[in-house]
């Protein structure tokens, strides 16, 4: 019998490499912003990606207000985040892919009898889109994606803890009975905070950016959110289970 309880999973850029295409698709609409209240900063995709990883667009545009200094009315912040939701969700459902070796070690889960959710920062109408277009939702049910941005009133997002600590609410487990799989600090903040266990993934930066930013993600998420087990690739995943099903 599976020792952890739930497995409790990331989207973005764990299970599916989708942020970059999400920043690719909220790019415009931040310039726009910016734009709209006489800033002359513009955003890259990469400079998105730097600043502001791990968050959902509501976050996101809550910093962007504090560092460039202006306020937006709660109406124009949620009719932005609503534009933002439509475009990222069509391009996701149009390109999205999964992350090398995810569909294998879902399906092993699956057999090996280890109930999984998703724990997300972004919308939940996003993330399902991502499931479905790289055939993994009939591993999540509706009732376990779990969304910061959606799932809680008032919305969240990573590194908040509120969004694990509800999900985990919600299955009837302590975060210590789980394990989670995060690639970000404010994902792998949340996490720690949360006290759950947690894999820290760093492959999707191989893939992206190189192996330096790789082993500096590594040294990051080790040192700074506590990561109990370093995933280079997810091939790796059920022998760094197994370790930790024995420290239980």
């Amino acid at each position: 019998m599976p020792q952890v309880k739930y497995v409790l999973l990331d989207c973005d850029n764990t299970l599916v490499l989708s942020e970059r295409l999400a920043f690719e698709a909220c790019a415009d609409l931040t310039n726009q912003l910016l734009e709209e209240y006489g800033i002359k900063d513009r955003y890259t995709v990469d400079s998105l990606l730097k600043d502001f990883v791990g968050q959902n667009f509501r976050g996101m545009l809550v910093g962007l207000q504090k560092k460039h200094n202006f306020q937006m009315p709660p109406e124009q912040l949620d009719d932005y985040v609503g534009r933002e939701l439509a475009a990222v969700t069509a391009k996701l459902s149009a390109k999205a892919e999964p992350c090398p070796g995810v569909p294998e070690q879902l399906e092993r889960l699956s057999q090996a009898g280890y109930p999984m959710a998703v724990v997300s920062t972004s919308a939940k109408p996003r993330v399902v889109a991502s499931l479905k277009k790289v055939g993994i939702d009939k591993y999540f049910p509706d009732e376990h994606v779990y969304s910061a941005a959606t799932s809680l009133n008032p919305p969240s997002s990573k590194p908040d803890p509120k969004i694990y600590l509800y999900a985990c609410e919600q299955l009837g487990v302590k975060p210590a009975e789980c394990v989670t799989v995060e690639d970000s600090k404010s994902g792998a903040t949340a996490a720690m905070r949360a006290g759950i266990p947690l894999i820290a993934y760093v492959g999707v930066y191989g893939i992206e950016e190189g192996k330096e930013k790789m082993e500096q993600m590594a040294k990051l998420l080790t040192e700074t959110c506590n990561a109990d087990a370093v995933m280079y690739d997810w091939k790796e995943f059920p022998e760094i289970l197994k370790k930790l099903e024995s420290k239980l």
